[in-house]
Order: C-alpha cells, then sequence, then structure tokens
C-alpha cells in the first residue's frame, strides 16, 4: 500500500496534517523511537507528542493489518475466478475491518454447513426459484431435484430454504442492517448459573446474578468484571437486540413479495437465518468489539496509573535504611549507601511473638549512627504502622538530636516479593536470599522509584485494573511504551544506571545495556557522552537515538549532563562563543541568556521548537521533571478496620486508580473506596481529573462493610 495513502487515512482519523503524519511515518520506519521522535524531531512532526506519536504508529499498525488481510481476500477470490474490476475496487477503497470480512464472506472457503451440502445435493436452483418467488406450485418445483439423498418434496425445500437462509446471512446489506439495531438498542444481560449460584466463588459476581442494561452505557470495568464471571463457569452473558421481530420484519421487506407458498417458505428461512446465523454471528462480534473497548480502557488507566508511579517524587541519593516489616518472622533491615549499594543487613524482633523491643532499639540506634543513615523506607504491608511507632520511639529515645533525626518514609511494596524472586536480583545479590533482596527493593524506592519499579513486571505492582484479563499482547506493548517514555523524560545517569534501567532508554534495548554496564565496569565512568561510541555495538544509529537522554554529572562538557542533543553542541558553543563567554557561563549566567536572539541560529534542520527547548534547558540542565518528596502520616486514632467509625475524616494516600473510582490507604491494612460521585462537588469524567496515584487527600468514611471487608470513603468534606 503507498504510504502516501497510509498517511490521509492516519490524518483523517486523528484529525493531524497529512505532511506531520508522513514525516513521522518515515522517521518511525527509519528506527526512531517515539520518545527521541517527540524531543528531537519537532521541525518535522509540527511539534507532535508522545501520545500522538504512538496513536500514529498504533493506526499504521493496524491499517498494515487491514492491508495483509486484503492481500489474502484478493487472492482467494481470484483463485475462485470470481474477481471482477468492481470487487475490486470494492476491497481497495475499505478500510473498515468489519465490512471488508462482510465483503469477503460469500466468497469465504466454507466448512460443511447445511447449505453446503444441500447445494451439494444440487439445490442451488430451487432455492433461486424460491427466493425469486417465480412460481406458485412448490411440489412441481421440487421434483426435478429429488434424486440421491433428496426422497421427497419436503427434503428438497428443507434444503433450498437451507440455502436461502445462509444467502441472506451472508448478504451485506442484512448484517449492516442487524449490525445497527445492535448498535442503537442492543443490552447485554448477565445470569448466574443455577447450579454455581450458592458456591462461595459465586459471591463476588452476586452484582450480576441478574443484571441488565443497554450496552453503549455498560463501563469497561463492568464488562471486564462479567466476561472474567462467564469465563469462570458462573455468569451466562447475553447481547441482544430490543426487537428481534422488528430485525426479522427489516429484512423481510427486501425478500418477501406477498402472501404466496413462495413468501411463507422465504420468510421461514428469514427467521431460520436471523435466529441460526446473523444474531449469533453480529453477537459474537458485539461481545469482541465491547471488550476491545474495554480492554482498551483498562490498559489505558493502567498505562496512566503506571505513569504516575515511576514517575513518583524520589528523595535522591541519600542514604537509606530500609525495613520489609514483619511480626513473627521479624523485620528485616538493610542499609544503602547513596548509591543504593548494599553495606550490611541483619532482622530485629521488636514486635510480638518476640519481643526483642529494647534490644532491636539499641542496636538500630547504633546502626544508624554506623552508617549515617539519612532516611528511613519502611514497607507499607503487614506491621508497617507498628513498625513505625517502633522506630520513632527508637529515634526519640536516642541522644541524637531531633533536629538530626533521618526522616521516615512509608513506602508500597507491591512486587517487592515479585523482584526478590526474580533472576535480576539474584543477578544483583546472588549470595542475599529474598527477605534481604526485598528490603533492599523498598529501600531504594525510596531513592529512586523509576530505577527501581523498572526492575518489576508492570503487572505486578498493584496499580491496574483487571490486567490479567485484557489483551496480553496490547497490554505489554503499551506498559513498555510507558516505562519507556517515563525513562527518557526523567533522563538516565550514565555512570550509576542498572543495565535494566539503561535498557529502556531509546534505541538501546537489552543487549547494548549490558554492552555499556560491561564497557563502565571495564573502563571507569564514563566522562563524555561521545565515549558511548566506544561501547561494542553501538553505532551512530543507537548513539542518535539514545545520547540526548543520558546525562553525565560533573562531566568536562556541561551539555553532557542536560537534554541538549549532541547533534546541537555546535550551535549552543556558537551562541557562547557570540556572547563571548563559555557554555557554562551561559548556563550560569541568565542575563547572557538573556542576550541570545535564537531565530539568529535556525537552520534547515534546527527550527525555533529545538533552539527554544535548548535555551530552556539551558537555564536549568538536568532538571529532573519529578515532584519533590513529601512526607505522610496516617491518624494515630485508626490502626485496624474495627477502629473505623462513620463520619471520621481522616488523612490517606491514594494507591490504585480505575474508571469507577480510587482506592485509598488509610493505615487500616484494608484500602477503602471513593467512588468517582464521592470525589467533587461537581461531574467529573474521571478520577484523574481530580487526583494522581500516590497523592496525599483527606477523606471522610462514609460506611464501612465488616462482613465483606469494604469501606466507603468520600472526598465531599464541607469546609
Amino acid at each position: 500500500m503507498n504510504n502516501n495513502i497510509i498517511a490521509q487515512h492516519i490524518a483523517r482519523s486523528l484529525q493531524l496534517s497529512v505532511e506531520a503524519v508522513g514525516n513521522t511515518l518515515s522517521l518511525l520506519e527509519e528506527g526512531c523511537t517515539i520518545p527521541f521522535i517527540s524531543r528531537y524531531r519537532k521541525e518535522r512532526t509540527g511539534g507532535l507528542n508522545e501520545v500522538q506519536i504512538a496513536a500514529i504508529n498504533d493506526e499504521n499498525e493496524r491499517l498494515k493489518e487491514i492491508s495483509k488481510r486484503k492481500e489474502t481476500i484478493v487472492k482467494t477470490i481470484t483463485e475462485q475466478g470470481k474477481m471482477t474490476a468492481a470487487l475490486q475496487k470494492r476491497i481497495d477503497d475499505c478500510w473498515d475491518a468489519s465490512e471488508l470480512e462482510d465483503i469477503y464472506l460469500p466468497y469465504k472457503p466454507r466448512r460443511r454447513t447445511r447449505a453446503q451440502v444441500a447445494r451439494e445435493q444440487g439445490l442451488e436452483p430451487l432455492a433461486q426459484i424460491i427466493l425469486l418467488q417465480r412460481t406458485r406450485d412448490l411440489e412441481e418445483a421440487a421434483r426435478p431435484f429429488l434424486k440421491g439423498d433428496i426422497t421427497d418434496t419436503s427434503k428438497a425445500l428443507k434444503g433450498a430454504q437451507d440455502i436461502i437462509a445462509e444467502t441472506i446471512s451472508e448478504d451485506e446489506r442484512n448484517r449492516q442492517q442487524v449490525r445497527g439495531a445492535f448498535r442503537r438498542t442492543a443490552t447485554i444481560t448477565s445470569k448466574v448459573v443455577k447450579a454455581k449460584a450458592d458456591s462461595n466463588e459465586a459471591a463476588k459476581y452476586s452484582d450480576y446474578f441478574d443484571w441488565k442494561e443497554p450496552l453503549r452505557r455498560c463501563p469497561g470495568h463492568r464488562m471486564l468484571a462479567m466476561r472474567r464471571g462467564e469465563a469462570e463457569g458462573i455468569l451466562r452473558l447475553s447481547i441482544d437486540p430490543i426487537d428481534d421481530d422488528e430485525c426479522i420484519e427489516r429484512i423481510a421487506r427486501h425478500y418477501v413479495y406477498g402472501q404466496t407458498p413462495c413468501g411463507r417458505l422465504v420468510t421461514e428461512a428469514i427467521e431460520d437465518s436471523y435466529k441460526r446465523l446473523l444474531k449469533p454471528s453480529i453477537e459474537t462480534e458485539f461481545f469482541n468489539q465491547s471488550k476491545e473497548q474495554a480492554d482498551d480502557e483498562a490498559i489505558r488507566v493502567f498505562a496512566e496509573n503506571l505513569r504516575q508511579l515511576l514517575l513518583g517524587a524520589p528523595l535522591g541519593q541519600k542514604r537509606v535504611m530500609g525495613i520489609d516489616p514483619g511480626f513473627r518472622t521479624g523485620c528485616k533491615v538493610v542499609y544503602l549507601d547513596a548509591q543504593g549499594n548494599l553495606l550490611h543487613h541483619e532482622v530485629i524482633f521488636p514486635h510480638p511473638p518476640i519481643n526483642k523491643r529494647m534490644q532491636a532499639t539499641t542496636h538500630i540506634q547504633q546502626m544508624i549512627e554506623k552508617y549515617h543513615i539519612e532516611a528511613i523506607a519502611i514497607g507499607n504491608g503487614t506491621a508497617s504502622r507498628e513498625t513505625r511507632s517502633f522506630v520513632e520511639d527508637a529515634l526519640n529515645s536516642s541522644s541524637v538530636a531531633q533536629s538530626q533525626h533521618p526522616q521516615i518514609f512509608v513506602v508500597s511494596e507491591d512486587g517487592a516479593s515479585v523482584y526478590s524472586a526474580s533472576k535480576i536480583a539474584r543477578d544483583e545479590f546472588p549470595n542475599e536470599d529474598v527477605t534481604v533482596r526485598g528490603a533492599v527493593s523498598i529501600g531504594r524506592r525510596l531513592m529512586d522509584p523509576l530505577a527501581e519499579l523498572v526492575k518489576i513486571d508492570p503487572k505486578s505492582i498493584g496499580v491496574g485494573q483487571y490486567q490479567h484479563d485484557v489483551d496480553q499482547t496490547k497490554l505489554k506493548r503499551q506498559l513498555d511504551q510507558t516505562v519507556e517514555s517515563c525513562v527518557n523524560q526523567v533522563g538516565v545517569n550514565l555512570n550509576t544506571a542498572s543495565s535494566h534501567l539503561l535498557q529502556y532508554v531509546s534505541g538501546v534495548g537489552p543487549i547494548l545495556a549490558k554492552n555499556i554496564v560491561d564497557y563502565r565496569r571495564e573502563n571507569g565512568a564514563f566522562t563524555s557522552r561521545a565515549q558511548l561510541k566506544k561501547v561494542p555495538r553501538l553505532g551512530p544509529s543507537a548513539y542518535l537515538q539514545c545520547a540526548g537522554f543520558l546525562r553525565i554529572p560533573n562531566a568536562k562538557n556541561p551539555l553532557d549532563n542536560s537534554a541538549v542533543h549532541p547533534e546541537s553542541y555546535a550551535i549552543v558553543e556558537q551562541m557562547a562563543r557570540d556572547q563571548q563567554c563559555t557554555v557554562q557561563d551561559l548556563i550560569d549566567h541568565k542575563d547572557l541568556r538573556s542576550h541570545i536572539e535564537i531565530a539568529k541560529y535556525a537552520t534547515a534542520e534546527i527550527g525555533i521548537p529545538t533552539l527554544t527547548d535548548i535555551m530552556t534547558e539551558l537555564e536549568k540542565p538536568g532538571r529532573d521533571p519529578r515532584e519533590h518528596l513529601e512526607k505522610f502520616e496516617f491518624d494515630s486514632r485508626v490502626q485496624t478496620i474495627n477502629d473505623l467509625e462513620e463520619g471520621m475524616v481522616l488523612p490517606g494516600i491514594v494507591t490504585n486508580i480505575t474508571n469507577f473510582g480510587a482506592f485509598v490507604d488509610i493505615g487500616v491494612h484494608q484500602d477503602g473506596l471513593v467512588h468517582i460521585s464521592q470525589m467533587a462537588y461537581y461531574r467529573i469524567v474521571h478520577p484523574t481529573d481530580v487526583i494522581k496515584l500516590h497523592q496525599h487527600i483527606t477523606v471522610k468514611v462514609l460506611e464501612v462493610d465488616h462482613r465483606r471487608h469494604r469501606i466507603s470513603l468520600t472526598m465531599k468534606i464541607p469546609d
């Protein structure tokens, strides 16, 4: 297919300029990554952002799949000797998958259907006579076809009806008509499988035991919940238009010309066609479409949650004590240097049943002083609140002034156990057990959430919505794209990044990431970006893609610690010469930058958008776009769900966002739900309109369901 035609289709679909789409497709075909195109090729794309470029890429892949399907269809029809110029044009002009399959359906190689058997018995001419209603004597019309298995006229007429039913079901006009009825009026119905109604596993689906609503109003999360119930054999789902009889009547108007014997047979064939062939086919189509839409929405929510999680505020390079809390098995404690390297680890038992609180207190006081600990990270799982209280008491009873106490932070430990048992963790800490690795992960998450969380499968981080029920290929592609976007948005320290973090840098990948780390280990820290060219297998193309996203603090060239791409260094150096200063002087002195007229430096390749980005970067080179970390404390009045009372106003942390609301940790080992209707006094379209992941909010307890361990919360709190 011509690339210009693809560009035109995508431009119309996404309401973008054909030139911008065409240039973006060319860059993608050249092997450029989405972050690179968005950041460093604004002149060619007209300033498209990552979301728009990703949409162009996805639409391009969809059109390519349709194009491949067309090739198969054209080949099949041509081999049958049924291709015509008009049919070829219809196929060429069609870019809707459902419509394309409708065109192909009459020519599609058939399995052995009832109609196919009837055709083999020579009944197609009789079917045509009846369909066109050209006889009044059906018995007489059927007699010439009595041969072989057709021993009487009733069998002949029944076989002819089967052919008519299949012909009607394959007619595009009829399919579009039924499809339209589904689109306008379809309802989805869920019923419990009676044999499973009283089972324990069915309880969580009790809301859907007798459920019915218009399909177009069924939100994605409800569709996925019902589909999961169906997959587990607890629910039975169906999608139906409001009026089957009306659908049948509409089809009949095209075929039935009167109350004749032929007309009655055709009417019966239409009813059979609709109930046995057409309706089930369109129902399946709408089931698939609604599932795909629900998948897309769930994946979008998951990706946005993941983005917010990865871009969480970092503490930075501090000496950290990480604690994985526990009661019976004790608290696993690790001490990390400012680069996240493990210095020491141990287990303390400050809680029952062992309860060696005094010993644990003395020990961590000594260790905090020995390793000059600047911050403490405590996992938010079992015994988290108790461990924080213990640490606070230990700090308060020490001889160190309160102003010098390490700050205490509670850190999400979702996925830490997955990381601790992974190959990545085994490679990092081959001589330590899973408990130590998990505590290290907790400590490192405080220092830099992005660098640590990229090591964990996103599906294990606990911020998804039905992530195991959606299209896994599509989910992985979107999540990988999100991780790549976040890593490149923040930038990566070339001299401290792990190979797992480096592999998400634009143009790098797993092999080059390993080669970079190996080169660093053998040759020492990188002193310039240009040194990357010496890394085995890192050629000019990979260097072009990755260099701008890699940072080298304290490099000889200050631009090596900025987002200015090496291809633009010459322009910055010319700016410095024109101001009779050094590049470092430009960075340090605002007044020097204020005299620069960027239009003077525009070229055919580097225009005003890139020059504007350069000036912004010179103002704060290597700026981290993430927010600063804030401390948080739960209300001391509540420790468990039994401490909650309706009307209580409590601080909380948003732990997960879905289409229907947000889950909030209020410190009782059971997250509460703020329904979307309880988020604001005005109507909002999506929870992300008013909150974000890990945001600190204030909520009021609406209801506590002790039996089902459910907590209902509201953000609507009068001043």
